[in-house]
């Protein structure tokens, strides 16, 4: 059974380990990244970025793909449905010094499928094909492809396109155990990624969807034989999730993080935001993070509350900081 390995190796580079941390909207900013690296991932990635606003040189485009040196091994993200910016982009990526590029076909929300780019491209799996070899062919580092297992249930496409990308030269693909048309509810089937482990010859298969701690993934290697698992949401306020897998696989043993443990990663997660957005947005970032990291726990319904209404930074540092966590 493939499981948890350190080193892995993904095309010709060496990483970590074979879990790794996804491209998620308005949540893998910088900030996020800070806390998600120092758990040691094998890989994480930016939020996606459109190659239409890349190309273009689009200044908000080119601050999502901040990074710091400390944050390899890095990835970016692309999202479009334009085989002819395919190549440019994925040289521009290159040339900002992240180690692997990867084209969005997962993103399941109408903007950004209306114009075929996201999970819209499932309903073209050719195309995918033809974006997919047009990066490969513009860059020397790995490329890698996010899907969700089709449009629909009644067009479950995830084998297929697990062997377009392996021919377009794609060196891993992502599999979310969704539909587009299920969003975010209901179970994630992780039957489809079985399958597309199945049409591999040489593409590398990760596994996504609901793995929320280290006895889900272990389960989702048992289940679907993948080669690694990627963690989307399970990270929303427990950054430590990635480590907790990997202390796991490494025989040691998984403590639960009491109340104060909770704050103090709380803290050092909203100090990196407000390190990096100006007030307005880290109020607003506060609130979203907020509600990740006290969405379990007794007695936090008013600290939630105040969370949600904040319009003063240091007092509700303050108000967190002194809440009791015990």
């Amino acid at each position: 059974m493939v499981s948890y390995k350190s080193p892995f190796q993904l095309g010709s580079l060496s990483l970590p380990n074979n879990v790794f941390c996804s491209a998620l909207a308005g949540c893998s900013d910088l900030p996020f990244r800070r806390m998600t690296s120092r758990y040691r991932p094998g890989m994480i990635f930016c939020e996606m970025v459109k190659m239409d606003a890349l190309i273009r040189h689009d200044p908000h485009t080119y601050r999502i793909l901040d990074y710091e040196t400390s944050m390899h091994p890095i990835g970016a993200q692309l999202c479009g449905s334009k085989p002819k910016l395919a190549g440019p982009c994925a040289k521009i990526i290159e040339e900002l010094g992240f180690d692997v590029v990867d084209l969005n076909c997962g993103c399941p929300v109408d903007k950004v499928t209306k114009d075929n780019s996201g999970s819209g491209l499932l309903r073209y799996p050719e195309l995918i094909g033809e974006i997919l070899s047009n990066m490969s062919a513009a860059v020397k580092i790995p490329v890698t492809v996010k899907i969700r297992a089709g449009w629909d249930e009644n067009s479950i496409i995830g084998p297929l396109v697990t062997e377009i990308a392996e021919k377009a030269g794609a060196k891993a693909i992502f599999v979310h155990g969704r539909t587009r048309s299920q969003g975010y509810t209901g179970p994630a089937k992780w039957d489809y990624i079985t399958e597309c482990k199945k049409a591999a010859k040489e593409i590398l298969v990760f596994g996504n969807g609901d793995v929320v701690d280290h006895t889900s993934a272990e389960k989702m290697f048992a289940q679907t034989g993948c080669d690694g698992v990627l963690l989307s949401r399970g990270t929303f306020g427990a950054p430590w999730l990635i480590e907790d897998i990997i202390r796991h696989f490494q025989g040691e043993s998984v403590a639960e993080k009491s109340g104060l443990e909770v704050r103090d990663v709380f803290l050092e997660h909203l100090d990196h935001i407000l390190t990096y957005q100006p007030e307005r947005k880290a109020l607003l970032d506060l609130r979203r993070i907020g509600s990740w990291y006290l969405k379990a726990g007794h007695g936090v319904k008013k600290l939630k509350e105040i969370v949600a209404k904040a319009e003063d930074l240091e007092e509700v540092a303050a108000t967190i900081r002194s809440f009791d966590w015990e």
